[in-house]
């Protein structure tokens, strides 16, 4: 099964995620599935990311009906500058939230 088939299913109802980085703790972030990519906000108003410019990283997905571990899947992360249109989704992804952030990542994964 496609990675992002999965990561679609699974992310379309989900807000959050694990991200392990090598010599990190796992540590939950807010999340948006987007363009076949995971969006991570962070820093400002959204919790600190563990991430970096092109780390490789481990995210971990729960299921959204049983909320059991669905998926560990590797990703690169990516500091990003949003558009226009993305970063107005990500705010809208937040809800209730008022999101500032300090920096965006977009996670690609790996086939």
């Amino acid at each position: 099964m496609e990675i992002t088939r999965v990561l679609d299913a699974a992310l379309r109802k989900a807000a959050a995620v694990w991200i392990t980085s090598p010599g990190r703790e796992p540590r939950l972030v807010h999340a948006h599935w987007r363009d076949d990519a995971l969006w991570v906000m962070s820093g400002g108003t959204e919790p600190e990311a563990p991430l970096t410019d092109g780390a490789e990283v481990t995210v971990t997905v729960r299921s959204p009906t049983t909320h059991s571990h669905l998926v560990d899947a590797k990703a690169t992360a990516r500091l990003t500058e949003p558009g226009e249109e993305t970063a107005q989704a990500l705010k809208t992804a937040r809800l209730n939230a008022k999101p500032e952030w300090e920096a965006v990542y977009r996670l690609e994964f790996s086939a």
